[in-house]
């Protein structure tokens, strides 16, 4: 299936609630967040997991058509006992996204697609086995991003990393490099576990941002705006992005210059992806 365009392939923000807290999935959807993801997995302890079904269930048919268009379901990861009730569950509520956490192969994305043919996945990329597949899994029907867990990453990786995350840098540059080569939406970067961290919350998101990321998954509504904010031109680049421009069509194809350095078609292009994103 091809998919049609999605506002969340543009979302920059993400944020997450617990599947058994049903009082917060419309405080979530009011946060400012773009899109809202509703845990079955993380948030849900292993007893919980039927009972946080039965909530989403029942609390499902009073979310409106287009609050439904800004949610994604994240379920249990395949391998796990809760995967196929948790598929079931989602192809009986018409979940427009499913967010597949530890996503290893293209088989598990296939298998998916065949029970729920019109649903966009979003794959977790948090295993080393995830890593190894990425290109194939980036490029399996009806994926619309992908995301990273950078936590998860860590541990699986038997990795110690210090604040900027800087062990698993080549993670992230392997899942921008996958979704450019599959022509999908840029990727998904993983959580601050911080919520009152201003700064760390903001250099991650910038760092995410000049990596290629094109979002960023939130633990708590605190870290939305910060987090818009990082994925938002600046005034200063916008300045800079209309002023190349301007100089480019001016030059009609000669060499130009901009604040004392020469312009060239790369430059030009980043200039125009900026102004893409303030009017994104």
């Amino acid at each position: 299936m091809n998919l049609p365009h999605s506002p969340l392939s543009d979302a920059c923000s993400f944020l997450f609630v617990p599947a058994t807290q049903p009082e917060r999935y419309g405080k979530a959807l009011a946060s400012g967040a773009d899109g809202v993801i509703i845990d079955l997995e993380d948030a849900v302890g292993l007893d919980d997991k039927a009972k946080a079904r039965e909530i989403l269930k029942k609390t499902w048919p009073s979310i409106s058509i287009d609050q439904k268009h800004r949610i994604i379901v994240r379920c249990n990861a395949p391998g796990t006992p809760f995967y196929a009730a948790d598929l079931v569950l989602a192809k009986e509520l018409q979940v427009q996204y499913l967010m597949i956490p530890k996503t290893e192969s293209h088989d598990q994305i296939n298998g998916a697609a065949e029970e729920l043919e019109n649903t966009a996945f979003i794959p977790m990329i948090e295993t080393p086995l995830g890593l190894h597949h990425l290109n194939e899994i980036a490029s399996a029907e009806q994926v619309l991003r992908l995301a990273l867990g950078n936590l998860d990453m860590q541990v699986e990786m038997g990795m110690s990393c210090d604040e900027n995350e800087t062990e698993i840098d080549t993670a992230r540059f392997m899942l921008v490099l996958a979704s450019k080569l599959a022509q999908i939406a840029p990727p998904i970067d993983g959580v601050t576990p911080s919520t009152d961290d201003e700064a760390r919350i903001f250099a991650h998101a910038q760092k995410a941002k000049r990596f290629g990321f094109g979002a960023k998954l939130c633990i708590h509504p605190k870290q939305i705006p910060i987090v818009k904010r990082a994925f938002t031109p600046s005034p200063e680049e916008l300045d800079w992005a209309k002023r190349v421009i301007s100089a480019d069509k001016a030059s009609k194809g000669q060499a130009a210059k901009v604040d004392g350095k020469m312009i060239d078609r790369p430059v030009v292009m980043l200039a125009r992806r900026i102004l893409a994103l303030a009017g994104r």
